[in-house]
């Protein structure tokens, strides 16, 4: 695939052909390859994509079936201290509840990269949905005051007195090499937002990411973390179940490293030691709506 430079590659092919660099027979079986799936698919009788259903493209039977699968991919990794003091489902109804951190009002970061661009893109205007800031407005009860703020500091938590805290963070769009890290951090502010608020009042951590991201520093200060993946444009599906309309039933596709030292890391290995095992996930159950 060279959709930019295309006339520069032509010619260097030509020129590798001519110089006996590849071979005609070569050149022959990758064309043919491309053509048989062509004449397979039929498209020398129907080049063109049949639009007979195109008005149903973002239905919203289309966008409950995506919620759906938000609300089953959530991965539940930590959920209070112990299971007799769990965090997560969180009441509906509080006095004051804080939603902060980069990804929480951020369409964009939820869609991740190939999203209206190659690299994805960053904010709300670019296709129809819900964010997860939204999601949780819809869910609240209709009296619980809820403030948003995208990184507070320690001052502003401490002194409004907040029920609870959501916090949602990770990484920004990526696709391809560009998203290739050395460190698989969260990206800035997202670690500093973390430690100002789960320092001082009770928090769920949500990370929007691609893969496992480094989250054991801030372990520690964390009352509750669920891995959110990417959810796409159905933020709502996120807000289902951190309230209890439904319950966490997902479990992690891959290991969750502690450090990125350990990689590369996989099940069986001697020096697995994972922060959360392949596989895991706790699980909950729905509770009543209140």
């Amino acid at each position: 695939m060279v959709p930019y430079n295309h006339t520069e590659f032509i010619n260097i092919v030509t020129d590798l052909v001519n110089n006996n660099y590849i071979s005609m027979d070569r050149i022959d079986d990758a064309a043919r390859r491309i053509l048989r799936v062509k004449f397979t698919l039929g498209l020398f009788e129907t080049p063109l994509a049949d639009e007979t259903l195109v008005d149903q493209l973002g239905s919203q039977a289309h966008r409950d079936l995506a919620r759906e699968a938000v609300r089953k991919s959530l991965v539940l990794l930590k959920n209070g201290e112990n299971a007799d003091a769990p965090v997560l489902p969180l009441p509906k109804k509080a006095s004051r509840i804080l939603v902060a951190g980069s990804h929480a009002n951020n369409m964009g970061y939820q869609c991740g990269g190939w999203t209206a661009t190659w690299q994805g893109v960053d904010g709300n205007n670019y296709t129809a949905g819900t964010t997860i800031l939204s999601g949780i407005s819809a869910a609240a009860d209709p009296s619980t005051e809820i403030v948003y703020s995208k990184n507070p500091d320690a001052d502003f938590v401490k002194s409004n007195n907040f029920s609870y805290a959501i916090v949602v963070v990770g990484e920004t769009p990526y696709a391809e090499t560009a998203g290739d890290s050395l460190n698989l951090t969260i990206a800035e502010p997202g670690p500093s937002t973390i430690v100002n608020i789960c320092g001082n009042v009770k928090c769920v951590v949500v990370t929007v990411s691609g893969r496992p991201v480094v989250i054991e520093p801030y372990d520690s200060q964390i009352d509750a973390l669920v891995a959110a993946w990417l959810p796409g444009t159905e933020g709502q599906g996120v807000a289902d179940v951190l309230f209890g309309d439904y319950g966490f039933t997902g479990k992690l596709p891959r290991t969750w490293f502690k450090t990125v030292d350990q990689l590369p890391m996989n099940v069986g290995d001697s020096h697995y030691d994972p922060l959360f095992p392949y596989d895991f996930g706790l699980t909950t159950k729905p509770v009543n709506a209140s």
